[in-house]
């Protein structure tokens, strides 16, 4: 229970990770210029601790030491004491993290940072704790430490500031150098089937062939390299490519790691068999599942994924959905005090729960007496229903309502039990990639649900985080917008709205995302590279702005803005976009072929730039019917328009519009004869 004993400057925050630390004896402040200023006049060092609402590792450290009144007392003494969302301030956690990740060869969350009065990093470090231990010092140890060399061997510690931030910038600035002429072209010689060939070895060489995805514990889902996979089989007829996404993906929808009730997958798993998940839920991780999901119900049409693809929006709509109608940010790992204890279950209370159909279930669930973790149970799948079903002599259908009633009622009793917090925050990034998810399942599904929730969703981020349609703000709770957009925002929106409009054929959004890239390439755009900093111009409380590029737990804004520029060149005829998409996608061709894990949405774009895009223009009355008909299909190089009446955007100016609807398929400035019926259209696509 929060002790009141203590306010701090955090009480006036919307975060609710910062609200969390209101009420610790350390006299925490928000990063502001007040808080920098205030370093300054007092000559002390700041420490800046950042980490998020889901974090429990976080939570930890706060329990072991920031509410420790000793602790506090010395970290009060010693520094200003400044605590940030990583969240709500992603560019602060890049460089910061950037430092230790120098310093100390790695990072994580928390992330306990030194800097000068200036705010430049001279130490730093993620957990600490409260004594020796881990073959770490204690906290008051580095706290003292630190205090010491401040004071004793300033000179040092001014000079390894600037050493170390000077790092940083070069670490930000390798690839702004580049000087890429017109010379670069995708015509075989730069560029070759071998170089995909090459990607795609070195992720099946990471693969566990065993247990799916790639690597060991820590698993994440890696979902861009699963996309890749699946797009290289599209292209090149690649089985193995195929058949390992797809395991990955049947790997994570059975494993623990999903949530078997209520839907939604956890971040990572802790095991390489995806049993133990560390349970909190991220609100992108379920948004970039199912958007390959969608990938992967396109090429199979099984219905393992399209049910995937159900449960985890219908998850994020029934948990994450605020009132006002965008989507919160996180749920917990823990409650009362411990990790994944609302999901975690013992074999005698399903029993008594379930009665007669207890012996199934826990069978199919592979929920044991004395616990699969910890003494409980994680509830994960081994095989599929159908196979199941017939080792056990029962009828597959029978035993699907078995499952979903026995799941109810668990749920229902699960329900009692006290709730992980939820960071409620609404994030226009994360939003937008939900965004995207949505767009795509009622593309894939053909669900016009979806559609109307996206709809809302758009309607809901016009609205609340924009001002003029141009400067946009990186997060919203409680009727406040606040912090300047950053450009995976807007990378992220501007996708989004292509997605939009494929979809529905609306060419408003098309008109949103060429005002938007019109935006960023004159706030975010570095002429001498063609690449984008991480944030906008008029941002000022940062030390350095970066160049972000590593495809991480999420897209980095420079691979998407590529992609959203090769798509957005032809539909306005921009031939300036192309040229910019093209030398994006050719300065960081190395990296790719190096470490493809680490930039699979580059991988992804550069493909496409090399096989060619596919115009698909839908024309005339009713066109409706052929535009869901090759929505359901997977065809990732396509560039989709519709419209009933012609109207003026480049790639629909031309064509026939009639009584009836037309197909055209039109690559490289060359279009075929218009197709009037869609299994005409499908032959022709897939040859």
């Amino acid at each position: 229970m929060i002790s009141h004993e203590f306010t701090n400057e955090l009480i006036h925050e919307t975060s609710p990770y910062l609200l969390q630390h209101s009420h610790n004896p350390v006299n925490w402040l928000p990063w502001s210029k007040k808080s920098l200023e205030l370093a300054k006049d007092e000559n002390k060092p700041i420490l800046v601790s950042i980490g998020y609402s889901s974090c429990h590792w976080c939570h930890v450290m706060e329990r072991e030491s920031f509410e420790d009144k000793h602790i506090a007392g010395l970290m009060n003494s010693f520094f200003i004491n400044i605590k940030v969302d990583r969240e709500e301030r992603p560019d602060l956690d890049n460089i910061y993290m950037d430092a230790v990740q120098t310093l100390s060869g790695h990072g994580g969350w928390p992330l306990n940072v030194f800097l000068t009065p200036e705010a430049k990093p001279f130490y730093g470090g993620t957990y600490f704790p409260p004594v020796n231990k881990y073959n770490k010092p204690s906290w008051e140890d580095i706290i003292t430490f630190i205090n010491d060399v401040w004071i004793n061997r300033k000179t040092d510690v001014l000079a390894q500031a600037d050493q170390l931030t000077k790092s940083i910038g070069t670490l930000t600035s390798r690839f702004v150098n580049l000087e890429i002429g017109n010379q670069y072209k995708t015509d075989g010689e730069i560029i070759t089937t071998d170089f995909f060939k090459e990607v795609r070895n070195k992720l099946l060489q990471q693969a566990d062939a065993i247990h799916g995805g790639f690597g060991q514990a820590p698993k994440f889902p890696q979902t861009f390299s699963i996309k890749f996979l699946l797009m290289y089989d599209y292209f090149f007829h690649d089985e193995a490519s195929k058949q390992h996404a797809l395991k990955s993906l049947i790997a994570l929808l059975n494993g623990g790691i999903n949530d078997h009730l209520s839907g939604g997958f956890a971040r990572y798993s802790t095991d390489d068999q995806w049993l133990v998940p560390h349970f909190e839920k991220m609100l992108y991780d379920n948004a970039l599942i199912t958007d390959v999901l969608c990938d992967a119900y396109q090429i199979t049409g099984e219905e393992i994924y399209k049910k995937g693809i159900e449960e985890t929006i219908t998850f994020c709509i029934n948990n994450l959905k605020e009132t006002n109608g965008g989507f919160m940010s996180a749920i917990d790992a823990d409650s009362e005090g411990e990790e994944g204890k609302y999901y975690v279950w013992e074999k005698e209370t399903i029993d008594k729960i379930l009665g007669k159909d207890a012996e199934y279930f826990c069978s199919y669930y592979g929920v044991k007496t004395n616990g699969n973790w910890e003494d409980k149970n994680i509830l994960h799948v081994s095989q599929s229903i159908q196979s199941f079903a017939i080792e056990n002599g029962i009828d597959a259908n029978a035993f699907i309502d078995i499952i979903n009633s026995c799941k109810k009622k668990l749920l229902v009793e699960r329900n009692k039990r006290k709730h992980p917090e939820k960071d409620d925050k609404i994030l226009l990034s994360w939003n937008a990639l939900f965004l995207i998810s949505l767009s795509r399942a009622s593309a894939a599904l053909n669900n016009n649900h979806y559609r109307i929730i996206a709809e809302n969703l758009f309607d809901f981020i016009i609205s609340n985080f924009t001002e003029d349609g141009n400067l946009f703000y990186h997060t919203f709770k409680n009727g406040k917008k606040k912090q300047i957009a950053f450009l995976d925002d807007y990378a992220y929106l501007i996708k989004a709205f292509i997605s939009l409009q494929e979809m529905s054929g609306d060419v408003k959004y098309l008109d949103w995302a060429k005002k938007l890239t019109d935006y960023v390439m004159t706030q975010f755009g570095d002429k001498n590279s063609g690449l984008f900093y991480y944030t906008h111009q008029i941002q000022e409380d940062i030390i350095i702005r970066k160049i972000e590029i590593h495809d991480g737990a999420i897209p980095s804004g420079n691979s998407i803005m590529a992609e959203n520029l090769q798509y957005l060149a032809r539909v306005f005829a921009n031939s300036e976009w192309k040229m910019l998409a093209e030398k994006m996608l050719f300065s960081n061709k190395a990296q790719v072929e190096k470490h493809p894990a680490s930039f699979a949405v580059w991988a992804m774009a550069l493909l496409k730039e090399f096989k060619g895009y596919k115009e698909i223009i839908v024309t005339g009355k009713g066109n409706q019917a052929f535009l869901d008909a090759i929505l359901l299909q997977y065809i990732p190089n396509s560039i989709i328009q519709s419209a009933e009446t012609e109207i003026y955007y480049p790639l629909l100016t031309g064509k026939k519009y009639e009584n009836q609807s037309l197909i055209y398929v039109c690559e490289q400035s060359t279009c075929s004869a218009p197709f009037d019926a869609i299994d005409d259209f499908l032959k022709f696509i897939k040859i």
